[in-house]
């Protein structure tokens, strides 16, 4: 085999790798669209700050019942740079090269901490993840409860965060979280 055959079969190779890799991201967000109707729109008005912007990194949004199974529809299966913010509506996370994530409060279930979930395994309780429900598409099937985690950059910001979000839980919520 001539060196410009074996370059052109190694091109071929990477080519169709990269080409199953797209397909099968492609099919990952077609299959999770179909429990996630779409994200709750940011309003314009979030009320009081209860938190100052908390640095850190959004890692990935998974089923609860599965953290390894991303959910990469509407954009949340991309690892960013994020900053989170608890306000009196729910919490911001303002992710750089992604759309924002807001979840307002009456659709937070359970603010907790992992070891890891899809995305990053960081060992201990170095995850803060917010437990979600999100709304019901109108012919869809139900909804199913998702997992949001967020690595800050600070230990400090983890507690801040799991308490001003943690009060923004309804009172049944509070009682099994």
């Amino acid at each position: 085999m001539t060196w410009a055959l074996s370059i052109a079969l190694i091109v071929v190779v990477m080519v169709a790798a990269l080409w199953g890799m797209r397909h099968g991201w492609v099919g990952r967000g077609r299959a999770s669209a179909a429990y996630l109707s779409g994200l709750p729109a940011v309003p314009s008005d979030l009320g009081e700050p209860a938190t100052a912007l908390l640095p850190g990194i959004y890692v990935s949004t998974v089923l609860a019942a599965d953290v390894l199974d991303r959910v990469v529809a509407y954009g949340l299966g991309v690892r960013s740079q994020a900053a989170v913010q608890v306000f009196d509506s729910g919490v911001r996370i303002a992710r750089s090269g992604a759309g924002e994530l807001y979840l307002p409060k009456d659709l937070l279930r359970a603010v907790t901490t992992s070891a890891g979930q899809a995305g990053k395994f960081v060992g201990g309780d170095g995850l803060t993840v917010l437990e979600w429900m999100p709304p019901a598409a109108e012919d869809g099937p139900p909804p199913v409860l998702l997992r949001t985690a967020v690595r800050l950059r600070h230990a400090a910001d983890r507690e801040r965060l799991i308490e001003t979000a943690g009060a923004l839980l309804a009172p049944d919520d509070k009682e099994k979280a």
